[in-house]
């Protein structure tokens, strides 16, 4: 039996030496397919509202977070539920040197039309509406650009100047109305909250106009994201907060609670929407004017992540915008309806069929 074992362990032995054992080469696993972009976020930036926006509340700026963050002044915007607020925020330009135009809503005949904001060179027409914080109705008086650095102008501005170096004292005078940082604590002066409401303007200026054809870039995905986050929150909501939003202003944009939110101030009164809010959804107007149409994807953000003080020029740099086509100060004229061969208007029910 021990023979019979040998025998066959010799055997296998012999087997095993005459094969050559061939190498077996890496091959890594495929990688896996890219992610798709995240979705658009659709806005109703479409619609013709055929009632106002809420008066402008009141609210105190919070204070600047990070040196090189210029201020956005809060707006109303059209959603689903009607009216919400935006809350005003602190963000970090797209580049060096760019200013920030504020969006505005606008009178087209009978309707509310917004016009969306857009950085630029230079600040553009915004409807000549007081939004505070250094926008005063013409241009920006909170700051300005100094050899790559942006400078605060503590007057309409609130800094805190120990770890806020670059600063300025330049006092505003609006409606024989001295502007600073002590008496009005940068509160909005008036609450007009559209172009051609009392203390506004329809027409822009000769500076404005000429910023309408400077190269314009779009709002930055921080900028996005903290509109979609307001149009998702029930709290922000004219219907919901009466035009007295508690999340008024933020000091990092998405940030909507902790510290640096401060709430509206209750002034004046309440405010009620149209039962049910009207408005119309213009696709046409959208394809015509691509300012009012779906804003478009960026990249996935934190929100109230931000930069370090002393990196916020590179953050600049490494978050170019896209640049966007010049902003119209007017709004586009409708279109008068086509008549047919009888006089009819295209589309016109017969006086029979009319309820």
């Amino acid at each position: 039996m021990a023979k019979s074992l040998g025998l066959a362990a010799a055997v296998v032995a012999t087997a095993l030496a005459g094969c050559i054992v061939q190498p077996v080469a890496y091959r890594p696993a495929p990688p896996p397919p890219p992610a798709p972009p995240p979705p658009a976020v659709v806005y109703e930036s479409a619609a013709e509202v055929s009632e106002p926006p809420p008066p402008l509340p009141v609210y105190e700026q919070p204070a600047c977070p990070v040196e090189g963050y210029i201020w956005t002044p809060g707006l109303w915007r059209w959603g689903p539920q009607g009216y919400f607020w935006v809350p005003g925020t602190w963000v970090a330009p797209p580049q060096l040197g760019l200013l920030w135009t504020p969006g505005y809503w606008g009178m087209a005949g009978a309707v509310f039309v917004f016009h969306a904001g857009y950085w630029g060179p230079h600040v553009g027409f915004y409807g000549g509406i007081n939004y505070g914080g250094g926008y005063v109705g013409n241009g920006y008086a909170g700051g300005r650009w100094v050899n790559n650095n942006f400078q605060y102008n503590t007057a309409v501005t609130n800094v805190n100047v120990t770890t806020v170096h670059n600063t300025y004292v330049n006092n505003v005078t609006i409606n024989n109305t001295t502007v600073n940082n002590t008496t009005v604590n940068n509160t909005n002066i008036t609450q007009s909250s559209y172009a051609g409401a009392p203390g506004t303007r329809t027409q822009p200026t000769a500076q404005e106009a000429a910023a309408v054809n400077e190269p314009h870039v779009q709002p930055t995905h921080m900028q996005v994201q903290h509109e979609a986050a307001a149009r998702a929150n029930p709290d922000l909501a004219a219907a919901h907060n009466q035009g007295h939003p508690a999340i008024a202003a933020t000091t990092h944009a998405g940030a909507f609670t902790g510290p640096g939110v401060t709430a509206a101030k209750p002034v004046g009164t309440a405010w009620h929407p149209n039962t049910p809010p009207a408005a119309v959804n213009n696709a046409a107007r959208a394809q015509a004017n691509p300012t009012h149409g779906a804003a478009p994807a960026y990249a996935a953000h934190p929100p109230g992540a931000y930069p370090p003080a002393h990196n916020v020029q590179q953050h600049a740099a490494a978050q170019p915008g896209q640049p966007g086509q010049a902003q119209k100060p007017k709004a586009a004229a409708k279109a008068a309806p086509k008549k047919s061969e009888n006089g009819k208007r295209e589309g016109e029910r017969p006086p029979e069929q009319r309820t």
